[in-house]
């Protein structure tokens, strides 16, 4: 899907802080939390935290 990332200080839906770094986005759940996932590990965050990233194909072109 998106690739995205995280405004500073961004939580979970555990209340833990989310490293600052590229996620896709996986969608959104019915319970309104965003599913963002980094190589083998996923969280669910508020969607409102996050910001489309450049992609990394089109910045080496």
């Amino acid at each position: 899907m998106d690739n995205v990332t995280v405004k500073p200080e961004t939580r979970n839906h555990k209340g833990f802080f989310v490293q600052e770094a590229s996620y896709k986005l996986m969608g959104i759940d019915r319970s309104g939390w965003a599913l963002i996932c980094v190589e083998n590990s996923c969280q669910y965050v508020d969607p409102d935290n996050l910001e489309s990233a450049p992609d990394v194909e089109d910045a080496l072109d």
